[in-house]
């Protein structure tokens, strides 16, 4: 039952043109839950992929509304994380949780 709290605060890693560029610095980014604090956040990064995180940024994206052919469209907001690695480490993201 453990693991499965774990796995409830981090939702997916994003992969990103941005997010790929961070990789070089030992950063890894996440799109997490929303009640998730930087204390949870680094905890279960340690525990799931068994590395050291160093420091844990988090951004909020709030809800925004767009205009998509003449509609307005309600583009919903989300957390996410930037995960800093102690160097040499990193998590591959291909292989899957």
């Amino acid at each position: 039952m453990e693991k499965l709290y774990l796995y409830d605060k981090i939702i997916s890693p994003l992969v990103t043109e941005k997010s790929t560029n961070l990789s070089e610095q030992n950063k890894i980014i996440f799109k997490v839950n929303v009640n998730a604090n930087k204390k949870n956040i680094k905890t279960n990064i340690e525990k799931i992929f068994k590395v050291n995180v160093t420091k844990v940024n988090i951004i909020n994206k709030k809800t925004r509304i767009k205009i998509t052919r003449g509609k307005k469209v309600r583009v919903k907001g989300f957390k996410k994380a930037i995960i800093t690695l102690k160097k040499g480490q990193n998590i591959d993201l291909t292989t899957g949780i």
